[in-house]
């Protein structure tokens, strides 16, 4: 029997009786919708689609909402608990989005505007983060003043600041400041070494120590901060009262199986010198590496995929940009664990404006991840997501994961400080490829030889700003459960069987009319006003 032969759900049956099935005539009649084949492969039109121009239809629902799983893989070798990647972007992705995006069972991916030494330690902090534990506080020497403690108050709203020789991590501990020590001193310039708990008088906790054990001491001590040291008497880390309180066991965090560490990625060019920036990011510890081109399919970025499988066998490697399968299979045959899909349809990219190159991204998700599963290569839906809606169709036309910048850009773990427009709490928001970005060395996304040639920059992407989002501890489980949602909608519990039903095409879909697609969206109101959570 056929595959359209016949609609089948999962435990199909209600209180023992069998569910009526579909008869042909009506299931090959379009009532029930279009397969992705007919909508992508025989497609007569010559039309590539947008994921606003699809829509996904209803299954039967016969499981419950807790019961979706959205676990995936990454790479061939890496699975994450939630398919979010944050984009190697400098006003997306450094430490902070990185450890909270891996503390929620997603991956960050450090943007390589650093310097080479500077993208290391970024992977250095995630790699050393431990739920619970500061791990770069701020630190003052015992030259410091009391204008120097209000001065960091001031900005950052508290003054337990541990002292150490050096006046930073990681030099010998000199002791501690806190508002009690200054609220009764009225000349800023008086010296903390004067007024400071010196270290003779601190509780302090061994490195090593487990977060259970250090709660206790610091119940024991009332204390409101716990020095971490080394046997040097180094300071390593800092627990803080107000931190243990509001501590959250991040059950689904993406980590190394055998270290426990946090899984953290770091993006590189294609130029010679990139390989020197991959061993330093090899050595601080980083998972993966993607490789970030534009367009992935150059003989340059072959050359470094072959180069990082040699060099680093154990390193997973996501090769890319590509949108075609042309492109895929010459990525895939240089080794790549996984490839990012998406050419020109980021919100701040102008790559197809300016190059004429580029491609739809439903169509490029769609043929791209069909492809290369042939191969066992799973792909990242780079670009387009604006909602959640576009991710379960990007994940439903077979990414493993998706890859986002504006969806994050402005949220508390993004780089950048906040600012007010027209009333309105913002941040910046900008292309990699546009002229304050290349400025700073993203160029290499964009030009991949050194020549003389290149000369003239020619801009790919615009500066802008997004609005606020909130803390990525609320934002990230409502694209969980969003997900979860759509895919229950569509009687999919997995996203196993999410792709099993699409390349047995039993998943369903339909082409939205600009009309259909206004439907489908707030409409017919006066005014409104939208909260995601």
């Amino acid at each position: 029997m056929s595959q359209t032969k016949k609609q089948k759900m999962d435990n199909s049956q209600i209180n023992g009786d069998a569910l009526l099935e579909l008869d042909d005539e009506t299931l090959n009649s379009g009532a029930m919708g279009f397969t992705a084949s007919q909508l992508f492969i025989k497609n007569p039109a010559c039309v590539a689609y947008t994921y606003e121009d699809i829509i996904m239809m209803p299954g039967h629902i016969s499981f419950g909402l807790s019961d979706v799983d959205i676990s995936t893989k990454l790479t061939k070798k890496i699975s994450l608990k939630v398919p979010f990647v944050s984009s190697p972007m400098d006003t997306v992705t450094e430490h902070k989005m990185a450890i909270s995006m891996a503390l929620q069972g997603g991956i960050g991916i450090i943007h390589s505007n650093f310097t080479v030494d500077d993208q290391a330690a970024e992977v250095r902090k995630v790699k050393r983060f431990k739920n619970g534990f500061i791990t770069d506080p701020i630190c003052l020497s015992p030259d410091s003043t009391v204008g120097d403690v209000m001065a960091l108050k001031e900005r950052h709203g508290y003054s337990g600041i541990p002292i150490t020789d050096s006046g930073e991590m990681g030099g010998k501990l000199m002791g501690i400041v806190s508002n009690r020590d200054i609220t009764f001193v009225n000349d800023s310039a008086v010296k903390l070494k004067k007024i400071m708990t010196p270290r003779e008088r601190l509780s302090v906790a061994k490195q090593g120590v487990e977060l259970t054990e250090a709660n206790e001491i610091l119940k024991e001590t009332k204390k409101g901060k716990l020095p971490v040291i080394n046997d040097n008497d180094e300071l390593v880390a800092l627990i803080a009262r107000t931190d243990l309180l509001k501590n959250i066991e991040f059950s689904k965090a993406s980590k190394d199986a055998v270290t426990k560490q946090l899984l953290v990625g770091a993006a590189i060019g294609t130029r010679p010198e990139d390989r020197g920036r991959a061993r330093a990011l090899v050595e601080a510890g980083v998972d993966v590496i993607v490789v970030d081109s534009s367009q992935g399919d150059s003989v340059y970025q072959i050359q470094i995929v072959k180069h990082l499988k040699l060099s680093h066998p154990k390193l997973q490697v996501i090769a890319g940009n590509v949108v075609t399968p042309s492109q895929a299979i010459h990525l895939i045959e240089a080794g790549a664990d996984g490839l990012r899909v998406g050419m020109g349809i980021g919100s701040i990219c102008t790559t197809q404006e300016v190059c004429a190159v580029g491609r739809a991204q439903a169509s490029a998700v769609y043929h791209v991840a069909k492809f290369a599963r042939k191969y066992g290569v799973p792909i990242l839906a780079d670009g387009g997501i604006k909602s959640t809606g576009h991710i379960t169709k990007a994940l439903a036309l077979g990414a493993s994961c998706v890859m986002m910048g504006g969806m994050l850009a402005g949220t508390d773990e993004a780089p950048g400080e906040y600012f007010y427009q027209d009333g309105v709490r913002l941040k910046r928001y900008r292309g990699m490829g546009s002229i304050e970005a290349m400025s700073k060395g993203s160029e290499k996304r964009y030009v991949w030889e050194n020549s003389s040639a290149h000369s003239v920059k020619v801009a790919q992407g615009v500066s802008g700003a997004v609005q606020d989002k909130g803390t990525l501890l609320r934002y990230i489980p409502y694209l969980a459960q969003g997900v979860r949602h759509g895919m229950q909608d569509a009687g999919l519990k997995s996203l196993d069987q999410t792709w099993e039903e699409l390349y047995n095409e039993k998943l369903r879909f339909e082409i939205r009319s600009p009309a259909a697609q206004k439907e489908g969206g707030v409409h017919g109101l006066h005014s409104y006003q939208k909260r995601l959570f």
